[in-house]
């Protein structure tokens, strides 16, 4: 039973850093060869992180079948600690106020889509 929900949260994150670093090459061919700004940068990394995440917590759902809220958490929750891991140790600074808001959202996300794949999930099984 763990070993499927660890499987699960894997294809979860791989999901989510796959979207993430197909978004950033998309994005960074934008910014090359359009006249893309800065604002609209930070609000389109936003919608795609969002994206991302619920994108992730609904395959680890998929995956894992049941607990889809305690999976979707786990999903958002690793994807932050990646990033805080990241930031601290490659940058030496924390979060920002806006930075937790931003993944408080990211795990929300990751959440609902955790408890719609496990509904998903169910509902396939049942058919």
């Amino acid at each position: 039973m763990a070993k499927s929900r660890f499987t699960a949260l894997l294809y979860g994150w791989i999901a989510v850093f796959g979207i993430m670093l197909f978004a950033s090459l998309i994005l960074s061919l934008l910014l090359k060869f359009t006249s893309l700004g800065s604002s609209t940068l930070n609000w389109t990394t936003l919608v795609v992180s969002l994206i991302a995440l619920f994108s992730g917590g609904l395959i680890a759902g998929l995956k894992g079948r049941e607990s889809g809220l305690v999976l979707g958490a786990i999903t958002g929750l690793g994807f932050t600690l990646f990033v805080l891991l990241y930031q601290y140790l490659g940058y030496s600074s924390g979060f920002s106020t806006s930075q937790i808001i931003h993944h408080g959202g990211f795990l929300i996300a990751a959440i609902i889509g955790g408890v719609l794949g496990v509904n998903l999930s169910s509902e396939q099984q049942q058919t």
